[in-house]
Order: structure tokens, then C-alpha cells, then sequence
């Protein structure tokens, strides 16, 4: 079987991870490599592949199978649209657009198109929240009663003084790093339907914030709490406990989610379970049967794209569909909103 064609545009940090996987696929071939900046000519000639500088020009000199878009966020929506314009299917990074606005636009002329967009939310892909999702919907944990989550780290004075655009509106951890939990989220609990939120920026006095406190309400009825800070001496974060990305230091003690229904609970990524034996068990006052669930750790980044050559061979549809990006970006904007009104947001489903 020939391999799949795929071209990388944008040759940034996730770019350049894009790359990697698809050159060691056994499925997949990296086409070419689209990127106007002097320095992407050394990872294309180190990849051994062709340079354009825009989509334009690879489409009409080397037309791929289906393009990677790890473009900056402004450049999504009208990247996208050259894509659906020229009938090539794409994975397109998180955040699908910079506003629900510009989002709808986009999955409106998808649909009408008849286009197949993957989006990069790659932790959907994460062996460890498949086991999750797949301990939660086996109905072991009950009725799903809350969750519980928390994105707590430490970024350091230089990640500010580095790039001072990240101390301004605009920036912040809610729009930089929510993105990635509320699909998580939405993964193991379904649609969230309503969001409130405190933030605080009492510790750097940054104009964004550094912590935010979020409540949420799931279609199903189950609540949930989310803490995110960026200026938390913690290893309470996905980053830190999922052992996925290589970069991090991790800590096998720590959970970053707590699924509770009403009888048990899973603790992620630990995988630790706690479950009432019988009916008759489930009190406060009986032990839990605990154990572990079996899973296994490997990099998501791989499993997006060995999914997204399958997507491009009309093998499987995309695991998270444009629509999904639609509804991360409109529970993102509206915890923003909450924040600032200091009133619950309900969200469009």
C-alpha cells in the first residue's frame, strides 16, 4: 500500500513535532513543508522534502493527501478555508478558530462542503484518557456525579520576560492552557452547559490573570470544579502526571481528574479506581474495592496522526470533529466571560 502524502504547515515547536511523527510512520510520508520564514528551509532540508511558502503554491506544484495546519491562530480560519477550497482534508490545531465567530464560519462551510476536518486536540488521541472515557461510559463509576480537575504549575519569570505579550489581555492561562482541559472534560462528562469563574492576578499583577477558579454544569446534570494557575508551585497538572511529554518532570503519585459517580470513582492519570462491590455496599460507612486499571503510556501525538491518515483515506472520521473545536472554543469563551461578569454563563449546545 502506497503511503499516505501529508504536508506540515508551519514549522514551529508543534510543527516540527508533527514532522517527526509522520516521518517515522510507516503509513504516513512527510510531502513537503509550508512555511515562509528563512529558518524553516533547515527543517525541510533535514527532513529531506520541498519548501513553499504558502498553500497556494504547494497545492498547485504538489498537491499532498491531506495537510497538517500548525499555523499561528490568526492564520486558522483563512488557512482553513484554502484547504476546503482546494479539497484537501486537514488537521487543524487547537484553537480551531480566535473566536466562536470565526469558528462557526468555519464548520458552516466545512459542512457545506462536505470537508473532513480533524482538530489538534491531540490529548483525545492520549492511550490514558481512552482507558479513562472507556472505564467511564462501561457504567462501573454509576451515574456520573462530578469532576473534579486541576491545571496547577509553575511558569517561570522568564516565560513572561521572554515574550511580554504574554503579560497583556489577549494572553493568560485561560485562553493559553483551558483549551486543552475543557476537551478533556467534555471526553469523560459530555457537554458542559454553563461555567462560572473567579480569577485573580494577586500574585505577578499582570494585567491577565495568573488563577481561576471555575464551576461547571454537564448536560447530564453532574457539576464539576476546575483550578488552573500558572503561578502554582504544584505538579497537579496534565503535563506533570501523564508522562506523555518527555520535556516535563513527572510525579506517578499525582492526579490531575477525579470522575465520581454513584458507585465509585477514578482518579486520573493514576487510573486508580475505587467502586462499591454491591448495592448493598454503597455507604460511607463500607470499604471501596480499590484497584488499578490496566492502560498504557504513549505519545498522543503519534496516535493523532496515524488518525488523522486514516481520516484522509476515508478509513475513519475525525475523533474530534471541527464541531468539537466549536464547542471548546465557545466553553473557553464563556468562562472568560463569567470571569469578567461575575455571573454564570450558559453555553449554546
Amino acid at each position: 500500500m502506497s503511503k499516505t502524502r501529508i504536508a506540515v504547515a508551519g514549522a514551529g515547536y508543534i510543527g516540527l513535532a508533527h514532522m517527526e511523527v509522520a516521518q517515522k510512520s510507516a503509513s504516513i510520508e512527510l510531502s513537503a513543508v509550508v512555511d515562509p520564514s528563512p529558518a524553516a528551509k533547515a527543517h525541510a532540508d533535514a527532513a529531506g522534502v520541498p519548501l513553499y511558502t504558502t498553500l497556494a503554491e504547494l497545492f498547485a506544484k504538489d498537491k499532498p493527501d491531506g495537510v497538517v495546519l500548525a499555523t499561528p491562530n490568526p492564520l486558522h480560519v483563512p488557512h482553513a478555508l484554502e484547504c476546503i477550497a482546494a479539497g484537501v482534508t486537514m488537521l487543524l490545531e487547537k484553537p480551531i478558530a480566535q473566536t466562536v465567530a470565526e469558528a462557526e464560519t468555519l464548520v458552516r462551510a466545512a459542512e457545506e462542503a462536505n470537508a473532513k476536518i480533524l482538530i489538534g486536540h491531540h490529548r483525545a488521541h492520549s492511550p490514558i484518557m481512552a482507558k479513562a472515557k472507556q472505564v467511564v461510559d462501561s457504567g462501573v463509576l454509576g451515574r456520573l456525579v462530578a469532576v473534579t480537575g486541576t491545571a496547577m504549575f509553575l511558569k517561570p519569570d522568564h516565560y513572561f520576560a521572554d515574550a511580554p505579550w504574554r503579560k497583556e489581555l489577549g494572553a493568560g492561562p485561560i485562553l493559553l492552557n483551558m483549551i486543552h482541559e475543557v476537551h478533556n472534560l467534555r471526553m469523560l462528562a459530555g457537554d458542559i452547559v454553563a461555567v462560572q469563574a473567579f480569577t485573580s492576578h494577586a500574585v505577578r499583577g499582570f494585567a491577565v490573570e495568573d488563577t481561576v477558579a471555575i464551576s461547571l454544569r454537564f448536560a447530564s446534570g453532574a457539576l464539576g470544579t476546575f483550578l488552573l494557575s500558572d503561578t502554582a508551585a504544584s505538579a497537579k497538572s496534565w503535563e506533570q502526571t501523564s508522562q506523555e511529554n518527555k520535556v516535563y518532570p513527572t510525579y506517578d503519585d499525582e492526579d490531575c481528574y477525579v470522575v465520581a459517580g454513584t458507585n465509585g470513582s477514578l482518579a486520573i492519570p493514576t487510573m486508580r479506581l475505587k467502586t462499591y462491590p454491591r448495592d448493598v455496599d454503597r455507604s460511607w460507612w463500607k470499604p471501596f474495592e480499590v484497584g488499578v486499571v490496566g492502560m498504557v503510556r504513549d505519545d498522543p501525538i503519534k496516535h493523532q496522526m496515524e488518525h488523522f491518515g486514516a481520516v484522509v483515506r476515508g478509513e475513519a472520521n475525525p475523533l474530534v470533529s471541527a464541531r468539537d473545536g466549536l464547542a471548546n472554543l465557545r466553553v473557553t469563551e464563556a468562562i472568560v466571560a463569567a470571569a469578567k461578569s461575575g455571573t454564570a454563563i450558559d453555553i449554546k449546545t
